[in-house]
């Protein structure tokens, strides 16, 4: 199938700290997941709900789809009928921290504690709330009695270390982190706030030497590491090296715009403040960092915890306001994620990202057209970015305005200085926009360039493989840059369904028949797979099962284009003989 669509940018928080692996022991989390389900919004039945019971049950169903506003609203409710009622405090509790009603969270949890002692979520929240105010003797007493698993055991040492940094004590704080080097994976993170802590009570050299090492550590640094150890060389007088690790960065940053204000700092002379001032900055990074860590499938409720006790320390955290937003969309409440995007300070080095994820988002609320103006303005206030350009152009393609798309892909493409190995997405893009627009000279042209850049590109194999098959042209090529596609992908359902499709045009109905079974079980709903696979039964016989996948494709949606000749193969079936296609 040659219409697939390239995936979005994974999120930046991801690539804004370092890859550390310890999920394995992340997973064993203290805070309970609520079970997944697909967005909903049961706010309008809940305002019926009038029993304590039903209430209840309706906040439990609010969680589970992640409306954790409704979800607390409903649960207070039924705390106020109970509220001695352990479970529902406790329920209350860790939704008011998940909605990031932090402050609020804590009488909650001094109860849990009263009733249940001081572990977990409750007691770091209180840990917070210590380090919150500057009560630094107060945390060091709930330090010692916190349960030390799950993502504890890696929260507790960092935040102990900025407790003893608070209270001006810079060698236990160092003892603390130093136990941190029997976590294996986390010597970067350890080095990092090594050198936080050491810059903050000005030992200079000390913190030079921890930011080496973070360095050392990242082949390909990390945006997060980039701007820690640029905003320390701008403020120590090397502006050289801090210039160069910009430009680095910038050099292979195609979507951020990040080192922007640095550059722009150091070509006025001017000189950043520090990005840790205080031990409360320094312990919301730590938690920041936790919750980036915890940004994995399994363990996205606690990420999205962490960040809320990180803005809960640093309200105007851009970092955390921008993983806040990520988690958020990705659990389908887009209107909050639209209204942290828009919070993040526009001087802030994350603000060009924060507006594309804007756009982004008010495009899944159906507000193309603001979306699509906001692409267009941001375009023309950077006229040497392409990132805009290239997003206005996705959305445009997702909405079907292919010859639009293909405008804004040629205005990116302007955009571009020296064309390198990472371009060949651009061309990809507005090749299937001009394919999708009827402009197949200009398509072809583009997905062969794409090529030219990176030959082993899985989406561009079966894109053009697949067009020349269904043209009847260069079918040879054609069907070895599909099977190399599947080899490439041999889990993608659209790749391996452009190979059975091309050996059925082939007339090679056996082995059609089982690429796209293949692809069938990989994508079981897509109407144009199902559609294929009934037209090959048909081919090979098999009568009844060919009409079952023609009306189970149009039970899945299929383009309007492909309504009418499903319809007309359910009526008449494939009355023309197949005329395999031949030739090289």
């Amino acid at each position: 199938m040659a219409g697939q669509v390239r995936m979005r940018r994974e999120p930046l928080t991801r690539r804004a700290v370092w890859a550390v692996v310890v999920i394995t022991v992340l997973s064993s989390c203290a805070m309970e997941p609520p079970p997944r389900a697909a967005e909903s919004s049961p706010a309008k039945s809940a305002a019926a709900v009038v029993s304590p019971l039903g209430g209840y049950l309706a906040a439990r169903y609010a969680q589970a789809v992640h409306d954790y506003a409704t979800a607390a609203r409903l649960m207070e409710q039924a705390l106020q009928r109970d509220p001695n009622n352990l479970d529902l405090i406790r329920r209350t509790f860790v939704l008011r921290v998940s909605e990031g009603r932090v402050a609020e969270a804590v009488p909650l949890a001094r109860r849990i504690v009263a009733l249940d002692g001081n572990t977990g979520l409750a007691g770091l929240v209180l840990l917070v709330e210590d380090i919150r105010t500057g009560n630094f003797p107060a945390a060091t007493q709930r330090i010692g009695t916190l349960a030390s698993d799950g993502p504890q055991r890696f929260a507790l040492p960092l935040l102990d270390a900025w407790v003893e940094a608070g209270m001006g004590h810079p060698q236990q704080a160092q003892r603390v982190l130093q136990r941190m080097g029997d976590l294996r994976g986390l010597e970067p993170l350890r080095d990092l706030h090594l050198g936080f802590i050491a810059d903050f009570e000005g030992r200079i050299d000390v913190a030079q030497a921890a930011y080496a090492r973070v360095l050392a550590a990242e082949p390909e640094p990390t945006w997060r590491v980039v701007e820690v150890v640029g905003n320390f060389d701008e403020r120590h007088g090397r502006t050289n090296a801090a210039r160069q690790l910009y430009q680095s960065f910038a050099a292979s940053d195609v979507d951020t715009d990040a080192t922007a204000p640095g550059l722009a700092r150091i070509a006025a002379g001017t000189v950043p403040p520090p990005l840790v001032a205080t031990p409360r900055d320094g312990a919301a990074e730590a938690l920041f960092d936790l919750a980036s860590l915890l940004n994995q499938s399994e363990t996205l409720d606690a990420s999205l915890i962490y960040a809320r006790l990180a803005l809960a320390l640093e309200p105007n955290f851009p970092l955390a306001q921008m993983l806040t937003a990520e988690l958020r969309e990705g659990e389908g409440r887009t209107e909050e994620a639209l209204a942290l995007y828009r919070a993040i300070d526009p001087h802030s080095s994350l603000a060009w990202s924060a507006q594309l994820r804007a756009a982004f988002a008010l495009d899944t609320l159906g507000r193309t057209d603001e979306a699509l103006a906001s692409l267009r303005t941001m375009a023309k206030a950077r006229p040497h970015r392409t990132e805009a350009l290239v997003e206005l152009g996705d959305i445009l393609r997702s909405h079907s305005r292919f010859a639009e798309a293909a405008q804004a892909y040629d205005a990116a493409i302007a955009r571009l200085g020296k064309i390198d190995k990472s371009n060949w997405v651009l061309f990809y893009d507005r090749g299937v926009a001009l394919e999708r627009s009827g402009d197949w000279s200009r398509a072809e042209a583009d997905l062969k360039h794409a090529l030219a850049l990176d030959a082993n590109q899985p989406m561009v194999l079966n894109y053009l493989g697949y067009s020349w098959i269904d043209k009847g042209e260069n079918l040879t090529q054609a069907l070895q840059m599909i099977q190399r596609a599947v080899e490439l992908r041999p889990n993608d359902g659209y790749i391996v369904d452009s190979l059975g499709w091309a050996f059925y045009r082939l007339g090679d109905f056996e082995r059609a028949t089982h690429f796209l079974e293949r692809a069938i079980e990989l994508l079981p709903e897509d109407p144009t797979i199902n559609d294929h696979l009934g037209d090959v039964y048909w081919r090979t016989g098999r009568l009844v099962e060919a009409r079952s996948q023609w009306r189970r494709a149009l039970q899945f949606g299929p383009e309007a284009r492909e309504v009418k000749s499903i319809e007309t193969k359910l009526d008449r079936g494939l009355a023309e003989p197949h005329q395999a296609l031949r030739g090289g």
